[in-house]
């Protein structure tokens, strides 16, 4: 489980594939404290520690993650966003985030202000459904608040913060977008058992 709040920035060391699934090696500072079988959000998915170098970590990638999420367009020396799994005592500063990414959104349009960037982001089909006004949504593994929804795009504010903290900073138009929905608005529609 994790919070959507972006610990450090990594860099991809590696990414060896294997048989339809992958190696992926990335290093960052925060990544020396992970013992083998922890759990990093690496852009919003849930990987586990197989290896540990220093502060550098290798994670197994599997089919289902490379067809489901935008890991499998990643290169050596590309930024990511890390988040360790949350602890007891840990805050909760965003939201509760699984790291089990439900589609692959795009990036469509960015409108940088003085103060902050609006970004709109493309769902992937069958998610706005899951997503409201105010509610929080987790794009590339960031917690952030929905501005407006309109169809199938979702707008959301990047303070700057955010914007020197994650790839949000840099990302450009057409990226791909790592997108998971609200698992609370989920387990509402199949307790209800409603097709909406």
């Amino acid at each position: 489980m994790f919070t959507g709040i972006v610990a450090e920035l990594g860099r991809v060391v590696a990414v060896t594939p294997a048989d339809g699934a992958a190696r992926l090696t990335i290093a960052a500072g925060l990544l020396a404290e992970c013992e083998l079988g922890d759990s990093v959000a690496v852009d919003g998915v849930c990987l586990t520690v197989a290896t540990r170098d220093g502060d550098a970590v290798t994670m197994d990638v599997m089919g289902e993650t490379l067809r489901r999420t935008a890991i499998g367009s990643l290169g050596a020396g590309d930024q990511v966003n890390l988040e360790l799994a949350v602890t007891p005592n840990t805050r909760l500063g965003g939201h509760l985030v699984q790291g089990h990414v439900d589609g692959v959104g795009t990036l469509i349009r960015r409108d940088p202000t003085p103060q902050w960037d609006v970004v709109t982001v493309t769902l992937p089909d069958g998610l706005a459904k899951y997503v409201v006004e105010k509610g929080s949504i987790c794009l590339h593994g960031v917690s952030l608040t929905v501005v407006a929804i309109d169809g199938d795009e979702v707008t959301v504010s990047l303070i700057p913060e955010t914007l020197r903290r994650t790839t949000w900073g840099t990302a450009e138009i057409s990226s791909a977008v790592n997108v998971e929905v609200d698992v609370l608005a989920k387990y509402v529609e199949r307790l209800l058992g409603e097709k909406v």
